[in-house]
């Protein structure tokens, strides 16, 4: 028989994602991707982030690296769906005028 391998600070609900237990809002996979995608360290991270501990932190790393695959796919989803909905919802006003402002500066029209 295989003892289950404990995650201190982290909690996993069937059918949710790994998060910490003492901040439910905050998942594992915003840590890793900080790890991942900005590449700092666990000290970088605690800078970033001060209401988190170094040991939860290496903890959510920790659970991250031994579940690679299903927490890759699980980022992989939430990267398409926020793709998808950036695609499917409309600019804002002021961000268009804000776009036609660069552009207008970025390339003045000649005399």
């Amino acid at each position: 028989m295989v003892a289950a391998i404990a995650y201190p600070h982290i909690v996993k609900a069937a059918g949710e994602p790994a998060r910490l237990e003492s901040h439910p809002r905050t998942r594992v996979a915003q840590i890793v991707m900080d790890y991942v995608g900005h590449g700092w360290s666990p000290d970088e991270i605690h800078r970033q982030h001060r209401h988190l501990t170094l040991a939860e932190i290496h903890s959510a790393l920790a659970y991250y690296f031994d579940h690679a695959a299903e927490m890759d796919g699980e980022m992989d989803e939430e990267w398409l769906e926020s793709e998808r909905l950036a695609r499917s919802t409309p600019q804002s006003a002021v961000l268009e005028r804000l776009r036609a402002l660069k552009r207008r500066h970025a390339c003045p029209a000649l005399p």
